[in-house]
């Protein structure tokens, strides 16, 4: 028996599983929710492309987790081992039952740095980062400064990834110091990209290619980072062809940025609620598991075709938290998540491609043509990630406060 009971139960502290609880509790007090997080750090994972720029410092990106966790709620400090979603519970990793009326899983998904052989054992060392780490993102800084030329390489591996333009914004910035030091001229920079395109959606793509060929970067594509040899600074990568590995190159390095491949969390593997690659199954629309009507879901575990980005979430929070609602009050779900993704991509220090987009790659920009261009670079979209978009994440989107992100109606 469950040796506690909460109207809902959610799995995860991150951006995603406090915004819907936030939204939760907002819009009825008298809810009981608990969120199961084991984690006593929250992250601001989209400042640590800045960080990796020296814009950020790292300490901007990082809050103790009872100052975010929102009024009202409940923290277990736990993480959860397994699903029972016909008895309408939670198994925690101490063994003990948390029950609920409706579930929300949002625990994020796995960095997989051991998928590359080597990778692991010469991390923050070698000239080996990765901004997808709180704490290898200062090194990448380090890296960049430190360099006065050789060989820059900046991987990405297969999708789906959280934030599919992040392996990207890092080498632009890069790119764009060494320009100012004087630098760019005396490195080789390349980018090696295991998918066959630069970008998801092809509007972006062409000012994408004007930054790639204004560095003077060597794009590789179908090209996948399969392991890394740190001492001697050596990087291994499988040549792809209609699918298929046709041969294997190596690359000397004086520098490796390195995107991990990323899969479901290992407790989310096998279960009842999740598909055979470990991502919760739900509608693309209501968020909702297909096979248990009180199970929702949103932020980088899910199985939809959404970037996953905490622009995603931030629109998610509120269909989820009204989808849920509307559930334990018998009544119609009106909630509609549209695809919502924004990436801003860092093309310079001084302009972001601000690329917002939903499902089968629409444009879904949030600002009119007049004061924003959806495919140009901008100053503007510079101010938004640097200036506006933490404090929004950190005083709005955390505590429920849905600032352009009202869900479209749908009919059920």
């Amino acid at each position: 028996m469950p040796s506690q009971n909460f109207d809902v139960l959610v799995i995860g502290g991150g951006s995603a599983g406090i915004a819907t609880t936030a939204s939760l509790i907002k819009r009825n007090r008298s809810l009981s929710v608990a969120i199961v997080e084991p984690s006593r750090t929250h992250l601001y994972q989209p400042g640590w492309t800045m960080v990796g720029a020296g814009v950020f410092k790292p300490e901007q990106t990082s809050c103790a987790m009872d100052r975010v966790i929102p009024t009202g709620a409940t923290w277990i400090n736990k993480g959860a081992a397994q699903f029972h979603p016909q008895q309408n519970s939670v198994e925690l990793e101490d063994g003990s039952l948390v029950g609920y009326k409706a579930l929300v899983v949002a625990p994020g998904l796995k960095l997989n740095f051991a998928a590359i052989e080597g990778l692991e054992e010469t991390l923050g060392k070698h000239g080996v980062t990765s901004n997808y780490r709180y704490d290898l993102a200062p090194y990448t800084w380090e890296l960049v400064r430190k360099l006065k030329g050789g060989t820059a390489l900046f991987s990405q591996p297969p999708m789906p990834i959280k934030c599919a333009g992040a392996p990207q914004k890092v080498m632009y910035l890069s790119c764009d110091w060494w320009r100012q030091k004087s630098l760019l001229n005396k490195l080789d920079v390349q980018f090696h990209n295991a998918g066959g395109v630069l970008f998801g959606v092809a509007d972006f793509v062409p000012p994408l290619m004007d930054a790639v060929n204004d560095y003077g970067i060597d794009l590789n594509l179908n090209s996948q980072l399969v392991k890394v040899d740190g001492p001697q600074q050596t990087a291994y990568f499988n040549q792809i062809k209609d699918g298929e590995v046709v041969a294997q190159i190596e690359r000397k390095f004086d520098m490796l940025h390195v995107c991990p491949p990323q899969t479901g969390l290992d407790f989310m593997q096998n279960q009842p609620i999740t598909d055979e690659n470990g991502w919760l199954k739900v509608d693309p629309e209501t968020l909702q598991n297909p096979d248990y009507a009180n199970i929702f879901g949103l932020g980088d575990c899910i199985n939809t075709s959404n970037a996953k980005t905490a622009a995603a979430a931030r629109k998610q929070a509120p269909v989820v938290a009204r989808n849920v609602l509307s559930h334990l009050n018998h009544e119609p779900m009106l909630a509609g998540y549209d695809g919502y993704g924004s990436c801003p991509l860092t093309v310079s220090r001084s302009h972001i491609l601000l690329a917002e987009f939903g499902y089968g790659g629409k444009l879904l920009p949030t600002f009119p043509k007049w004061m924003l261009q959806a495919t140009k670079p901008s100053k503007f979209s510079w101010w938004l990630k640097a200036s506006a978009m933490p404090a929004v994440y950190w005083h709005l989107m955390l505590k429920g406060h849905e600032w352009l992100a009202k869900p479209k109606r749908r009919n059920p």
